[in-house]
Protein backbone atom coordinates (compact mmCIF):
# COMPACT_ATOMS: atom_id res chain seq x y z
CA UNK A 1 0.00 0.00 0.00
CA UNK A 2 1.58 3.62 -1.07
CA UNK A 3 2.24 6.16 1.55
CA UNK A 4 -0.71 8.19 2.24
CA UNK A 5 1.55 10.99 0.61
CA UNK A 6 2.28 10.00 -2.21
CA UNK A 7 -1.61 9.31 -2.65
CA UNK A 8 -2.45 12.90 -2.15
CA UNK A 9 0.53 13.59 -4.90
CA UNK A 10 -1.05 11.99 -6.77
CA UNK A 11 -4.33 13.96 -6.45
CA UNK A 12 -3.05 16.70 -6.95
CA UNK A 13 -1.28 15.05 -10.23
CA UNK A 14 -4.81 13.77 -11.35
CA UNK A 15 -6.25 17.82 -11.13
CA UNK A 16 -3.52 19.10 -13.36
CA UNK A 17 -3.67 16.38 -15.48
CA UNK A 18 0.05 15.51 -15.43
CA UNK A 19 1.44 11.80 -15.84
CA UNK A 20 4.62 12.12 -13.69
CA UNK A 21 5.93 14.18 -11.12
CA UNK A 22 9.90 14.41 -10.55
CA UNK A 23 10.90 15.46 -7.02
CA UNK A 24 14.74 15.67 -6.32
CA UNK A 25 16.39 17.18 -3.26
CA UNK A 26 17.18 20.08 -3.38
CA UNK A 27 16.58 23.78 -3.21
CA UNK A 28 16.34 26.92 -5.27
CA UNK A 29 20.45 26.83 -5.03
CA UNK A 30 21.25 23.36 -5.23
CA UNK A 31 21.96 23.14 -2.13
CA UNK A 32 22.97 19.80 -0.80
CA UNK A 33 21.28 19.66 2.82
CA UNK A 34 18.04 21.76 1.79
CA UNK A 35 16.37 23.52 4.63
CA UNK A 36 13.46 21.76 6.01
CA UNK A 37 11.10 23.72 3.69
CA UNK A 38 12.48 22.39 0.48
CA UNK A 39 13.06 18.94 1.50
CA UNK A 40 9.88 17.65 -0.17
CA UNK A 41 11.04 14.79 -1.17
CA UNK A 42 11.85 13.44 2.48
CA UNK A 43 8.10 14.13 3.08
CA UNK A 44 6.68 12.47 0.43
CA UNK A 45 9.06 9.28 0.22
CA UNK A 46 9.67 8.92 3.91
CA UNK A 47 13.66 8.81 2.95
CA UNK A 48 15.68 10.87 5.07
CA UNK A 49 19.46 10.16 3.05
CA UNK A 50 20.48 13.88 1.97
CA UNK A 51 20.43 12.23 -1.63
CA UNK A 52 17.96 10.96 -4.11
CA UNK A 53 15.05 11.53 -6.55
CA UNK A 54 11.91 10.74 -5.91
CA UNK A 55 9.46 10.32 -9.44
CA UNK A 56 5.49 9.33 -9.18
CA UNK A 57 3.12 8.24 -11.36
CA UNK A 58 -0.51 7.53 -11.27
CA UNK A 59 0.39 3.31 -11.05
CA UNK A 60 4.00 3.56 -9.84
CA UNK A 61 6.41 5.88 -7.70
CA UNK A 62 10.40 5.29 -7.78
CA UNK A 63 13.36 6.78 -6.14
CA UNK A 64 17.07 6.93 -7.42
CA UNK A 65 19.48 6.97 -4.71
CA UNK A 66 23.47 6.27 -4.55
CA UNK A 67 25.68 3.52 -2.86
CA UNK A 68 25.78 5.67 0.58
CA UNK A 69 21.89 5.13 0.98
CA UNK A 70 20.84 1.73 -0.32
CA UNK A 71 20.83 0.09 2.99
CA UNK A 72 19.19 2.80 4.38
CA UNK A 73 16.92 3.28 1.31
CA UNK A 74 15.98 -0.07 1.35
CA UNK A 75 14.70 -0.29 5.39
CA UNK A 76 13.50 3.13 5.23
CA UNK A 77 11.13 2.48 1.92
CA UNK A 78 10.14 -1.04 2.89
CA UNK A 79 5.82 -1.28 2.68
CA UNK A 80 5.81 1.99 1.05
CA UNK A 81 5.04 1.06 -2.86
CA UNK A 82 8.15 2.96 -3.52
CA UNK A 83 10.82 1.19 -5.67
CA UNK A 84 14.17 1.68 -5.06
CA UNK A 85 17.02 1.70 -7.90
CA UNK A 86 20.33 1.68 -6.91
CA UNK A 87 22.22 4.62 -9.31
CA UNK A 88 25.34 2.95 -10.87
CA UNK A 89 24.18 -0.58 -10.45
CA UNK A 90 24.42 -2.89 -13.15
CA UNK A 91 20.78 -3.58 -15.09
CA UNK A 92 19.45 -0.14 -13.22
CA UNK A 93 17.82 2.36 -15.20
CA UNK A 94 18.65 5.81 -15.22
CA UNK A 95 15.93 7.92 -13.96
CA UNK A 96 15.87 9.59 -17.55
CA UNK A 97 15.72 5.71 -18.84
CA UNK A 98 12.27 4.91 -16.46
CA UNK A 99 11.17 8.38 -17.02
CA UNK A 100 11.05 7.94 -21.02
CA UNK A 101 9.95 4.26 -20.71
CA UNK A 102 6.50 5.51 -18.07
CA UNK A 103 5.62 8.87 -19.63
CA UNK A 104 2.90 8.04 -21.97
CA UNK A 105 2.64 9.66 -25.44
CA UNK A 106 1.48 13.53 -25.16
CA UNK A 107 1.87 13.18 -21.46
CA UNK A 108 2.62 15.59 -19.41
CA UNK A 109 6.02 15.74 -16.99
CA UNK A 110 5.91 18.05 -14.32
CA UNK A 111 8.42 19.31 -11.84
CA UNK A 112 9.40 22.99 -9.82
CA UNK A 113 11.54 24.32 -11.56
CA UNK A 114 12.73 26.68 -9.04
CA UNK A 115 14.63 23.37 -7.65
CA UNK A 116 15.41 21.67 -10.63
CA UNK A 117 18.83 23.43 -12.13
CA UNK A 118 18.65 23.94 -16.09
CA UNK A 119 20.86 21.02 -16.93
CA UNK A 120 18.83 18.72 -15.44
CA UNK A 121 15.62 20.40 -16.73
CA UNK A 122 17.15 19.91 -20.20
CA UNK A 123 17.26 16.21 -19.93
CA UNK A 124 13.47 16.09 -18.74
CA UNK A 125 12.17 18.55 -21.73
CA UNK A 126 13.96 15.86 -24.00
CA UNK A 127 11.87 13.32 -22.70
CA UNK A 128 8.76 14.60 -22.85
CA UNK A 129 9.69 15.79 -26.81
CA UNK A 130 10.42 12.01 -27.65
CA UNK A 131 6.95 11.86 -26.48
CA UNK A 132 5.00 14.64 -28.20
CA UNK A 133 4.59 15.62 -23.88
CA UNK A 134 4.82 18.37 -22.34
CA UNK A 135 6.48 20.21 -19.27
CA UNK A 136 4.58 21.62 -16.52
CA UNK A 137 6.59 23.70 -13.81
CA UNK A 138 4.65 23.21 -10.75
CA UNK A 139 5.58 22.62 -7.07
CA UNK A 140 3.01 20.43 -6.54
CA UNK A 141 4.27 18.88 -2.84
CA UNK A 142 2.86 22.91 -1.84
CA UNK A 143 -0.62 21.78 -2.71
CA UNK A 144 -0.42 18.59 -0.26
CA UNK A 145 2.25 19.34 2.60
CA UNK A 146 -0.28 20.91 4.58
CA UNK A 147 1.97 21.79 7.67
CA UNK A 148 5.13 22.67 5.46
CA UNK A 149 7.98 24.63 7.79
CA UNK A 150 8.98 28.10 6.67
CA UNK A 151 12.13 28.74 5.27
CA UNK A 152 15.20 29.31 7.15
CA UNK A 153 15.96 32.85 7.96
CA UNK A 154 18.45 33.80 10.06
CA UNK A 155 20.94 37.16 10.69
CA UNK A 156 24.04 37.52 8.39
CA UNK A 157 27.28 38.64 9.77
CA UNK A 158 30.57 39.40 7.65
CA UNK A 159 33.63 37.14 8.01
CA UNK A 160 36.99 39.31 9.07
CA UNK A 161 39.32 39.55 6.80
CA UNK A 162 41.96 37.88 9.58
CA UNK A 163 39.84 34.67 8.89
CA UNK A 164 38.90 35.40 4.87
CA UNK A 165 42.32 36.50 4.18
CA UNK A 166 41.05 38.54 0.82
CA UNK A 167 38.28 41.03 0.74
CA UNK A 168 34.47 40.85 -1.35
CA UNK A 169 36.48 43.75 -3.25
CA UNK A 170 39.29 41.52 -4.22
CA UNK A 171 37.22 38.64 -5.14
CA UNK A 172 34.74 40.40 -6.83
CA UNK A 173 37.57 41.97 -9.33
CA UNK A 174 39.03 38.59 -9.85
CA UNK A 175 35.60 37.27 -11.03
CA UNK A 176 35.33 40.26 -13.15
CA UNK A 177 38.47 39.65 -14.60
CA UNK A 178 36.80 36.18 -15.83
CA UNK A 179 34.10 37.79 -17.21
CA UNK A 180 35.97 39.89 -19.21
CA UNK A 181 37.96 36.97 -20.89
CA UNK A 182 34.15 35.45 -21.81
CA UNK A 183 32.56 38.79 -22.81
CA UNK A 184 30.04 38.75 -20.14
CA UNK A 185 28.70 42.16 -19.06
CA UNK A 186 26.92 40.25 -16.17
CA UNK A 187 27.20 37.24 -14.10
CA UNK A 188 24.39 35.58 -12.14
CA UNK A 189 25.23 33.46 -9.18
CA UNK A 190 22.81 31.26 -7.31
CA UNK A 191 24.80 28.77 -5.05
CA UNK A 192 25.07 29.80 -1.34
CA UNK A 193 28.52 29.23 -1.02
CA UNK A 194 30.09 30.93 -4.13
CA UNK A 195 28.08 34.17 -2.54
CA UNK A 196 29.04 33.50 1.20
CA UNK A 197 32.64 33.04 -0.52
CA UNK A 198 32.64 36.19 -2.50
CA UNK A 199 31.04 38.33 -0.16
CA UNK A 200 32.58 37.57 2.49
CA UNK A 201 29.42 36.72 5.11
CA UNK A 202 28.19 33.78 6.65
CA UNK A 203 24.82 32.73 8.03
CA UNK A 204 22.77 29.76 9.11
CA UNK A 205 19.83 29.17 6.81
CA UNK A 206 20.80 25.56 5.68
CA UNK A 207 21.84 23.11 8.71
CA UNK A 208 25.20 22.57 9.37
CA UNK A 209 26.59 24.97 6.31
CA UNK A 210 27.16 28.70 7.57
CA UNK A 211 25.57 30.41 4.37
CA UNK A 212 22.12 32.13 3.64
CA UNK A 213 19.39 32.51 1.30
CA UNK A 214 20.47 34.74 -1.43
CA UNK A 215 21.21 35.41 -5.26
CA UNK A 216 24.10 37.33 -6.57
CA UNK A 217 24.29 39.55 -9.63
CA UNK A 218 27.71 41.07 -11.13
CA UNK A 219 28.07 43.60 -13.33
CA UNK A 220 31.63 44.96 -14.17
CA UNK A 221 31.09 47.93 -11.50
CA UNK A 222 28.06 46.93 -9.80
CA UNK A 223 26.83 43.97 -7.93
CA UNK A 224 23.07 43.33 -6.16
CA UNK A 225 22.59 41.23 -3.24
CA UNK A 226 19.10 39.53 -3.14
CA UNK A 227 18.53 38.30 0.90
CA UNK A 228 15.59 38.20 2.67
CA UNK A 229 14.18 41.16 4.65
CA UNK A 230 15.84 41.71 8.03
CA UNK A 231 18.30 39.46 7.74
CA UNK A 232 21.66 42.07 7.81
CA UNK A 233 22.60 44.58 10.31
CA UNK A 234 23.11 48.42 9.72
CA UNK A 235 26.97 47.59 9.96
CA UNK A 236 26.53 45.20 7.46
CA UNK A 237 24.37 47.10 5.11
CA UNK A 238 27.21 49.65 5.13
CA UNK A 239 29.98 47.81 4.32
CA UNK A 240 28.04 46.31 1.20
CA UNK A 241 26.61 49.88 0.21
CA UNK A 242 30.51 50.84 0.40
CA UNK A 243 31.67 47.99 -2.27
CA UNK A 244 29.06 48.94 -4.51
CA UNK A 245 26.55 46.26 -4.28
CA UNK A 246 22.86 46.63 -3.84
CA UNK A 247 21.12 44.99 -1.04
CA UNK A 248 17.33 43.93 -3.21
CA UNK A 249 14.68 41.50 -1.72
CA UNK A 250 15.40 38.07 -1.98
CA UNK A 251 11.28 37.11 -3.32
CA UNK A 252 11.80 39.90 -5.97
CA UNK A 253 14.93 38.28 -7.54
CA UNK A 254 13.43 37.00 -10.36
CA UNK A 255 11.59 39.70 -11.84
CA UNK A 256 14.06 42.22 -10.83
CA UNK A 257 17.04 39.85 -12.27
CA UNK A 258 15.44 39.84 -15.86
CA UNK A 259 15.09 43.75 -15.78
CA UNK A 260 18.97 44.16 -15.11
CA UNK A 261 20.73 41.34 -17.50
CA UNK A 262 18.05 42.23 -20.72
CA UNK A 263 20.01 42.34 -23.83
CA UNK A 264 23.05 42.22 -22.03
CA UNK A 265 25.32 38.61 -22.68
CA UNK A 266 25.72 37.04 -19.11
CA UNK A 267 27.22 34.15 -17.48
CA UNK A 268 25.83 31.35 -15.94
CA UNK A 269 26.21 27.94 -14.97
CA UNK A 270 23.69 25.44 -16.67
CA UNK A 271 24.18 23.03 -14.03
CA UNK A 272 23.91 24.67 -11.22
CA UNK A 273 21.01 27.48 -12.11
CA UNK A 274 17.65 26.36 -11.77
CA UNK A 275 15.49 26.33 -14.58
CA UNK A 276 12.83 29.49 -13.70
CA UNK A 277 16.60 31.88 -13.00
CA UNK A 278 17.53 30.54 -16.81
CA UNK A 279 13.88 31.40 -18.35
CA UNK A 280 14.30 34.67 -16.83
CA UNK A 281 17.73 35.05 -19.08
CA UNK A 282 15.15 35.25 -22.09
CA UNK A 283 15.70 38.52 -22.35
CA UNK A 284 19.13 38.46 -22.66
CA UNK A 285 21.62 39.09 -25.67
CA UNK A 286 23.66 35.84 -25.09
CA UNK A 287 24.00 33.47 -22.40
CA UNK A 288 28.21 32.04 -21.71
CA UNK A 289 27.21 28.52 -20.47
CA UNK A 290 30.20 27.80 -17.57
CA UNK A 291 31.19 27.17 -14.83
CA UNK A 292 30.62 30.06 -12.01
CA UNK A 293 34.25 31.09 -11.73
CA UNK A 294 34.67 31.41 -7.62
CA UNK A 295 34.12 27.84 -7.82
CA UNK A 296 37.61 26.85 -8.37
CA UNK A 297 38.53 30.14 -7.09
CA UNK A 298 37.29 28.81 -3.56
CA UNK A 299 38.85 25.42 -3.67
CA UNK A 300 42.10 27.57 -3.16
CA UNK A 301 42.54 28.34 0.17
CA UNK A 302 44.50 30.82 0.30
CA UNK A 303 47.86 31.54 2.99
CA UNK A 304 45.64 33.01 5.75
CA UNK A 305 42.64 30.47 5.38
CA UNK A 306 45.62 27.50 4.79
CA UNK A 307 46.61 28.24 8.22
CA UNK A 308 43.60 29.37 9.92
CA UNK A 309 42.61 25.82 8.84
CA UNK A 310 45.55 24.52 10.28
CA UNK A 311 44.58 26.03 13.82
CA UNK A 312 40.65 24.79 13.11
CA UNK A 313 42.21 21.37 12.63
CA UNK A 314 43.81 21.35 16.33
CA UNK A 315 41.06 22.44 17.91
CA UNK A 316 39.23 19.84 16.40
CA UNK A 317 41.75 16.99 17.39
CA UNK A 318 41.60 17.99 20.80
CA UNK A 319 37.91 17.24 20.71
CA UNK A 320 38.15 14.29 19.58
CA UNK A 321 40.96 13.21 21.07
CA UNK A 322 39.48 13.48 24.46
CA UNK A 323 36.14 11.64 22.66
CA UNK A 324 38.26 9.10 21.75
CA UNK A 325 39.97 8.70 25.23
CA UNK A 326 36.10 9.31 27.05
CA UNK A 327 34.64 6.25 24.81
CA UNK A 328 37.95 3.79 25.48
CA UNK A 329 37.92 4.44 29.31
CA UNK A 330 33.83 4.23 29.58
CA UNK A 331 33.09 1.62 27.16
CA UNK A 332 31.46 -1.66 29.30
CA UNK A 333 31.70 0.78 32.43
CA UNK A 334 29.09 2.82 31.61
CA UNK A 335 25.70 2.37 29.59
CA UNK A 336 26.66 4.24 26.16
CA UNK A 337 24.35 4.48 22.96
CA UNK A 338 25.24 5.70 19.53
CA UNK A 339 23.44 8.80 20.12
CA UNK A 340 25.24 9.30 23.41
CA UNK A 341 28.28 9.13 22.21
CA UNK A 342 27.49 11.57 19.34
CA UNK A 343 26.27 13.79 22.05
CA UNK A 344 29.23 13.67 24.40
CA UNK A 345 31.56 14.62 20.72
CA UNK A 346 29.64 17.03 20.09
CA UNK A 347 29.78 18.43 23.85
CA UNK A 348 33.50 18.24 23.31
CA UNK A 349 33.95 20.17 19.93
CA UNK A 350 31.44 22.80 21.72
CA UNK A 351 34.19 23.73 24.30
CA UNK A 352 36.36 25.12 21.74
CA UNK A 353 36.91 28.57 20.60
CA UNK A 354 34.86 30.34 17.54
CA UNK A 355 33.04 26.78 17.20
CA UNK A 356 29.42 27.02 15.56
CA UNK A 357 28.66 23.69 15.44
CA UNK A 358 28.30 20.47 13.39
CA UNK A 359 29.54 20.42 9.76
CA UNK A 360 27.33 17.90 8.94
CA UNK A 361 25.40 15.16 11.12
CA UNK A 362 27.16 13.33 13.11
CA UNK A 363 27.21 9.54 12.03
CA UNK A 364 27.53 7.33 15.17
CA UNK A 365 27.10 3.52 13.54
CA UNK A 366 28.07 0.10 15.68
CA UNK A 367 28.18 -2.94 14.80
CA UNK A 368 26.75 -3.70 11.14
CA UNK A 369 25.10 -0.05 11.31
CA UNK A 370 28.98 0.95 10.20
CA UNK A 371 28.01 -1.02 6.78
CA UNK A 372 25.72 1.78 6.10
CA UNK A 373 27.97 4.87 4.42
CA UNK A 374 25.80 6.99 5.91
CA UNK A 375 23.71 5.53 8.60
CA UNK A 376 21.02 7.58 9.82
CA UNK A 377 20.50 7.66 13.29
CA UNK A 378 16.99 6.34 14.70
CA UNK A 379 15.99 7.94 18.57
CA UNK A 380 19.04 7.23 20.37
CA UNK A 381 20.54 4.65 18.56
CA UNK A 382 22.22 1.51 19.15
CA UNK A 383 23.91 0.34 22.19
CA UNK A 384 27.70 0.26 22.48
CA UNK A 385 29.03 -3.62 23.69
CA UNK A 386 32.60 -3.70 24.47
CA UNK A 387 33.66 -5.45 21.82
CA UNK A 388 33.53 -4.66 17.53
CA UNK A 389 33.87 -1.56 15.70
CA UNK A 390 32.15 1.79 16.55
CA UNK A 391 32.72 4.05 13.25
CA UNK A 392 32.10 7.72 14.15
CA UNK A 393 32.32 10.31 11.06
CA UNK A 394 31.83 13.92 12.28
CA UNK A 395 33.16 17.49 11.60
CA UNK A 396 32.94 20.99 13.09
CA UNK A 397 32.71 24.44 11.35
CA UNK A 398 34.51 27.05 13.23
CA UNK A 399 35.99 30.49 12.42
CA UNK A 400 39.36 28.83 11.45
CA UNK A 401 37.69 26.36 8.96
CA UNK A 402 35.91 23.69 8.42
CA UNK A 403 36.00 19.65 9.95
CA UNK A 404 35.53 16.86 8.80
CA UNK A 405 36.97 13.33 10.07
CA UNK A 406 36.15 9.97 10.57
CA UNK A 407 38.01 7.39 13.26
CA UNK A 408 36.81 3.70 13.39
CA UNK A 409 37.08 2.58 17.47
CA UNK A 410 37.61 -0.97 18.67
CA UNK A 411 35.43 -1.62 21.30
CA UNK A 412 37.05 -4.67 22.25
CA UNK A 413 37.92 -7.84 20.33
CA UNK A 414 37.95 -7.98 16.94
CA UNK A 415 38.68 -10.47 14.76
CA UNK A 416 41.19 -11.23 12.34
CA UNK A 417 39.46 -10.50 9.43
CA UNK A 418 38.30 -7.16 11.22
CA UNK A 419 42.00 -6.81 12.16
CA UNK A 420 42.75 -7.48 8.37
CA UNK A 421 40.14 -5.06 6.70
CA UNK A 422 40.94 -2.08 9.11
CA UNK A 423 44.55 -2.33 8.00
CA UNK A 424 43.87 -2.37 4.56
CA UNK A 425 42.14 0.55 5.00
CA UNK A 426 44.46 2.44 6.79
CA UNK A 427 47.40 1.45 4.41
CA UNK A 428 45.01 2.98 1.83
CA UNK A 429 44.44 6.38 4.01
CA UNK A 430 48.29 6.73 4.67
CA UNK A 431 49.48 5.39 0.94
CA UNK A 432 47.16 8.37 -0.68
CA UNK A 433 48.68 11.37 2.21
CA UNK A 434 51.99 10.41 1.17
CA UNK A 435 52.03 10.92 -2.32
CA UNK A 436 54.02 13.19 -4.39
CA UNK A 437 53.13 13.96 -8.04
CA UNK A 438 53.53 16.41 -11.08
CA UNK A 439 51.14 19.36 -12.00
CA UNK A 440 48.34 18.94 -13.75
CA UNK A 441 47.46 15.67 -11.55
CA UNK A 442 43.63 14.83 -11.14
CA UNK A 443 42.02 13.16 -8.13
CA UNK A 444 41.00 10.34 -10.78
CA UNK A 445 44.56 9.81 -11.43
CA UNK A 446 45.40 9.40 -7.42
CA UNK A 447 41.95 7.04 -6.45
CA UNK A 448 43.87 3.82 -7.23
CA UNK A 449 46.37 4.54 -4.68
CA UNK A 450 43.81 4.62 -1.79
CA UNK A 451 42.12 1.44 -3.16
CA UNK A 452 45.01 -0.69 -3.95
CA UNK A 453 45.64 -2.24 -0.57
CA UNK A 454 41.49 -3.30 -0.32
CA UNK A 455 41.51 -4.13 -4.45
CA UNK A 456 44.88 -6.03 -3.29
CA UNK A 457 42.77 -8.69 -1.50
CA UNK A 458 39.35 -8.25 -3.63
CA UNK A 459 37.52 -5.78 -1.64
CA UNK A 460 36.00 -2.74 -2.54
CA UNK A 461 33.91 0.70 -1.40
CA UNK A 462 30.55 2.34 -3.16
CA UNK A 463 31.77 5.80 -3.01
CA UNK A 464 34.42 8.14 -3.76
CA UNK A 465 38.07 8.19 -1.87
CA UNK A 466 37.67 12.19 -1.39
CA UNK A 467 35.59 15.53 -1.74
CA UNK A 468 36.88 18.81 -1.64
CA UNK A 469 36.34 20.93 1.82
CA UNK A 470 35.32 24.63 2.00
CA UNK A 471 36.80 27.22 4.25
CA UNK A 472 33.99 27.51 7.17
CA UNK A 473 31.46 26.93 4.02
CA UNK A 474 30.27 24.16 3.06
CA UNK A 475 31.42 20.11 4.12
CA UNK A 476 30.99 19.17 0.78
CA UNK A 477 33.04 21.35 -2.14
CA UNK A 478 33.69 20.76 -5.42
CA UNK A 479 35.59 20.94 -7.99
CA UNK A 480 38.31 18.70 -6.59
CA UNK A 481 37.98 15.41 -4.69
CA UNK A 482 39.35 11.73 -5.70
CA UNK A 483 37.22 9.20 -7.55
CA UNK A 484 37.97 7.02 -10.46
CA UNK A 485 34.02 6.57 -11.24
CA UNK A 486 33.50 10.01 -12.64
CA UNK A 487 29.78 10.82 -12.78
CA UNK A 488 28.27 11.28 -16.10
CA UNK A 489 28.06 15.14 -15.63
CA UNK A 490 31.70 15.09 -15.16
CA UNK A 491 31.89 16.60 -11.10
CA UNK A 492 35.26 16.47 -9.50
CA UNK A 493 37.61 16.26 -12.33
CA UNK A 494 39.56 19.40 -11.65
CA UNK A 495 43.05 19.30 -11.90
CA UNK A 496 44.75 19.70 -8.27
CA UNK A 497 46.33 22.49 -6.91
CA UNK A 498 48.36 24.10 -4.10
CA UNK A 499 45.50 25.10 -1.46
CA UNK A 500 42.71 22.99 -2.03
CA UNK A 501 41.68 20.70 0.83
CA UNK A 502 40.62 17.31 0.44
CA UNK A 503 39.56 14.51 1.88
CA UNK A 504 41.22 10.88 2.10
CA UNK A 505 38.63 8.56 3.30
CA UNK A 506 38.67 4.55 2.13
CA UNK A 507 36.34 2.43 3.71
CA UNK A 508 35.35 -0.96 3.43
CA UNK A 509 31.57 -2.51 4.36
CA UNK A 510 30.17 -5.74 4.99
CA UNK A 511 26.68 -5.86 5.12
CA UNK A 512 25.06 -7.02 8.62
CA UNK A 513 28.58 -7.37 10.26
CA UNK A 514 30.59 -3.95 10.54
CA UNK A 515 31.65 -0.74 8.72
CA UNK A 516 35.03 0.60 8.68
CA UNK A 517 36.61 3.93 7.42
CA UNK A 518 39.41 6.08 8.25
CA UNK A 519 39.47 9.63 7.50
CA UNK A 520 42.22 12.54 7.30
CA UNK A 521 41.67 15.80 5.64
CA UNK A 522 44.85 17.02 3.22
CA UNK A 523 46.37 20.11 1.83
CA UNK A 524 47.53 20.12 -1.09
CA UNK A 525 51.30 21.83 -1.40
CA UNK A 526 54.09 22.40 -3.84
CA UNK A 527 57.14 20.24 -3.41
CA UNK A 528 59.96 20.62 -5.23
CA UNK A 529 60.43 21.94 -8.44
CA UNK A 530 63.07 20.93 -11.20
CA UNK A 531 63.43 19.94 -14.65
CA UNK A 532 60.30 17.52 -14.80
CA UNK A 533 57.97 20.15 -13.52
CA UNK A 534 56.57 21.27 -10.41
CA UNK A 535 55.81 18.66 -7.47
CA UNK A 536 53.37 18.74 -5.32
CA UNK A 537 52.53 16.69 -2.21
CA UNK A 538 49.63 16.83 0.83
CA UNK A 539 49.95 17.75 4.30
CA UNK A 540 47.90 15.95 6.62
CA UNK A 541 45.21 18.98 8.30
CA UNK A 542 43.59 16.48 10.64
CA UNK A 543 45.04 15.39 14.06
CA UNK A 544 44.26 12.79 15.77
CA UNK A 545 44.63 9.27 16.81
CA UNK A 546 44.42 6.57 14.89
CA UNK A 547 43.09 3.48 16.85
CA UNK A 548 46.08 0.99 17.40
CA UNK A 549 44.03 -1.90 18.79
CA UNK A 550 42.74 -2.98 15.53
CA UNK A 551 45.96 -2.36 13.31
CA UNK A 552 47.27 -6.01 12.62
CA UNK A 553 51.32 -5.11 11.41
CA UNK A 554 51.37 -8.44 9.79
CA UNK A 555 49.57 -6.96 6.91
CA UNK A 556 51.39 -3.83 7.18
CA UNK A 557 55.20 -3.25 5.92
CA UNK A 558 58.21 -0.90 6.85
CA UNK A 559 57.02 1.98 4.73
CA UNK A 560 53.00 1.58 5.98
CA UNK A 561 54.63 1.62 9.59
CA UNK A 562 56.91 4.79 8.82
CA UNK A 563 53.81 6.48 7.70
CA UNK A 564 51.86 5.32 10.59
CA UNK A 565 54.02 6.63 13.08
CA UNK A 566 55.40 9.71 11.21
CA UNK A 567 51.57 10.78 11.38
CA UNK A 568 50.99 9.99 15.40
CA UNK A 569 54.35 11.96 15.94
CA UNK A 570 52.79 14.80 14.83
CA UNK A 571 49.47 14.38 16.09
CA UNK A 572 51.32 13.58 19.54
CA UNK A 573 53.67 16.79 19.51
CA UNK A 574 50.63 18.95 17.80
CA UNK A 575 48.43 17.61 20.10
CA UNK A 576 49.96 17.13 23.64
CA UNK A 577 50.32 20.61 24.72
CA UNK A 578 46.59 20.72 24.93
CA UNK A 579 46.51 17.94 27.74
CA UNK A 580 48.08 16.73 30.65
CA UNK A 581 47.70 13.51 33.54
CA UNK A 582 45.73 10.72 32.23
CA UNK A 583 44.36 12.24 29.00
CA UNK A 584 48.24 12.77 28.64
CA UNK A 585 49.53 9.74 29.20
CA UNK A 586 46.74 7.62 26.87
CA UNK A 587 47.33 10.33 24.15
CA UNK A 588 51.49 9.55 24.34
CA UNK A 589 50.19 5.81 24.26
CA UNK A 590 47.56 5.87 21.78
CA UNK A 591 50.53 7.28 19.36
CA UNK A 592 52.99 5.02 20.29
CA UNK A 593 55.34 3.69 17.32
CA UNK A 594 55.00 0.62 16.18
Amino acid sequence: MARQEIESLREAMKKHWIALSVIPTADPHGSEYPGEHFKARKYLSGFTGSAGTLAVSADWAGLWTDGRYFLQAERQLAGSGITLYKMGEEGVPSLEEELARRLPERGILAYDGTIVSRKMGQSLRQIAEKKDGRIRLIDLPEEVWADRPARGKEPVFSLELCYAGESRMQKLSRVREQMKKENAEMHVVTTLDDIAWLTNLRGSDIICNPVFLSYLVLSMEEAWLFVQDGVLSGTVLEELSEDHIHVCSYDNFFREFASVCRFKTVLADSSRVNEQTWSALKGARHIVDKPNPSTTMKAVKNPVEAENMRKAHVKDGVAVTKFLYWLKKQIGRQPITEGGAAAYLEQCRAEGEHYFGPSFSTIAAYGSNGAQVHYGMEGEGAPLLPEGFLLVDSGGQYLEGTTDITRTVALGPLTAKQRRDFTAVLKGMLALGDVKFLRGIRGANLDYVAREPLWSIGLDYLHGTGHGVGYFLNVHEGPNGFRWKLPPEGTETAVLAAGMVTSDEPGFYLEGEYGIRTENLLLCREAEKNRYGQFLEFEHLTMAPIDLDAVDLEWMDERDKKRLNGYHQKVRETLSPYFEGEELRWLEEATRAV
